[in-house]
């Protein structure tokens, strides 16, 4: 069995928090996220990925362990968008697809996670529109193609921001968390934290910024 990751109710995070990412690189002082904590498990990253490094280098013996360290992640954003035994499939055509494709993964320009979600949305995609063609084949009716894009990219981008958050190093997650989720001001995160202000203004742009770049990374 495929395990999944578990989120909380955050169905307007993504938008919001893009938002706030945008201001990233200008600016330290952004209105607050009014919305809970989303609870994930990734594995731990780092600067240097070594199963990233791995897997763009062809060493054949990594598929499994990019596998253990990303498929629940694959595996959740495929759930929330396909029945579970299409989900399963999908998993599995995510990680054949970026073996193949390795070549064009360059760990120096994202993570392997992010990646491995922008072929996830391709995957999840092109199923949606194959069961449409063959439910419109058994019925003798064309069936309207639903917009599934938007869909998915809501989906995969929520739990994307989840796994990057994870990328950031503590205290900024932390700051970040304060800030974005429990809706505290810098001086407040400062003084509950214990860290100066302009540490906790560093770590929250900081952190925003490697969020930001982690989310770019799965437009593939």
């Amino acid at each position: 069995m495929i395990p999944s990751i578990s989120f909380g109710p955050v169905t307007a995070l993504p938008r919001r928090l893009m938002t706030a990412l945008s201001y990233a690189r200008y600016s330290t002082e952004m209105p607050p996220l009014q919305y809970p904590w989303v609870v994930v498990q990734t594995a731990k990253s780092s600067t240097t990925d070594p199963v990233a490094t791995r897997f763009a280098g062809g060493d054949e013996t990594v598929l499994r362990d990019a596998y253990d360290a990303h498929g629940s992640l694959v595996y959740s954003i495929c759930l929330r968008s396909l029945p579970e035994d299409r989900a399963k499939d999908v998993t599995q055509e995510v990680f054949v697809s970026a073996w193949r494709a390795r070549e064009r993964f360059d760990p120096s320009r994202g993570s392997l996670p992010a990646w491995l979600v922008g072929i996830t949305k391709n995957r999840i995609i092109d199923n949606v529109r194959s069961e449409q063609r063959h439910a419109s084949r058994r019925s003798d009716v064309e069936a309207a193609d639903s917009p599934v894009e938007p869909e998915v990219e809501r989906i995969a981008d929520q739990m994307l921001v989840a796994a990057a958050l994870e990328v950031v190093p503590e205290r900024g997650r932390t700051a970040i968390r304060l800030a974005y989720f429990e809706g505290l001001t810098h001086p407040e995160i400062a003084q509950r934290t214990g860290v100066a202000l302009g540490t906790v203004k560093s770590d929250i742009r900081r952190g925003l910024e490697k969020v930001r770049r982690h989310m770019e990374t799965s437009h593939v």
